[in-house]
């Protein structure tokens, strides 16, 4: 069975050589003591959520603190193609489950989306703490999955903010069920993934709509930017269903799995 892992800031992990003590406090570590009821000799990961990744043994328990010995210190590379999820506002938490198990899949950042159909909005007060909110769903996910990358949760946008957002991506990909091509065929024949084979840093939106779909209006704006519809599948996918199923393909045929 894996290693439990436990989140330090991002960076903390670049000074700490195999052989050396690193000292994981603050909620990461209370949670370690008094909920995992971790014991000196257990094993743990210590993960910075930005690739940086720590393996040792739990040397010492202290109030609130957690030393660890480092057999181990990796930092694992982003991925040559980046996968952004921008998932549309949708009721009944159904955009926090997607954005949850999108992170566990592998996922490397979301953006909230406020369509036009979205019945949840964002105003005020409540869109900082959604936000947060969000930042929460993903970093627990991760956890769970046992990664060494956070997905970032980006600004909100609004269709004219994800228009742009589309013109300066390298690839962006609406999920639509009246498309005529296979999400597949669309990355397969993408010029996207041969720049990436040749080294180079590449982002693919993929563009989920809220459980009403995206209004045909946003299909045109979002298009004309540069987006293209691809197809999931024969069936209708919920909201939350769709983003986890597309970054799954998405990710055989970057040979991720």
């Amino acid at each position: 069975m894996s290693n439990p892992v436990f989140f330090a800031p991002a960076g903390s992990l670049a000074p700490v050589e195999p052989g050396s003590r690193f000292v994981l406090d603050g909620p990461e570590a209370r949670h370690a003591v008094t909920v995992k009821r971790l014991t000196v000799g257990e094993s743990v990961d210590i993960a910075d959520g930005a690739g940086g990744r720590l393996t040792g043994t739990v040397s010492e328990i202290g109030p609130g603190t957690l030393t660890v010995t480092a057999s181990e210190v990796v930092f694992e590379q982003p991925s040559a193609v980046r996968l952004v999820l921008v998932q549309a506002l949708a009721k009944g938490d159904r955009d926090e489950l997607a954005i949850e198990t999108s992170t566990e899949l592998g996922i490397d950042a979301v953006i909230p989306w406020q369509s036009e159909r979205s019945i949840v909005r964002w105003k005020g007060d409540r869109a900082a703490k959604a936000h947060a909110k969000w930042q929460s769903v993903v970093t627990a996910a991760a956890k769970q999955a046992r990664r060494a990358w956070i997905p970032e949760v980006r600004s909100i946008v609004e269709s004219g903010a994800l228009a742009q957002a589309v013109a300066a991506a390298d690839l962006a990909i609406i999920l639509h069920e009246d498309a005529k091509t296979s999400l597949r065929k669309v990355l397969e024949e993408s010029e996207v993934l041969q720049g990436a084979e040749a080294g180079e840093a590449r982002e693919v939106l993929l563009i989920v709509g809220p459980e009403g779909g995206i209004s045909p209006r946003e299909v045109t704006r979002l298009s004309d930017a540069g987006a293209v519809t691809a197809l999931l599948g024969h069936h209708v996918l919920r909201s939350s269903t769709a983003g986890p199923a597309a970054v799954v393909l998405a990710s055989d045929v970057l040979g991720r799995w």
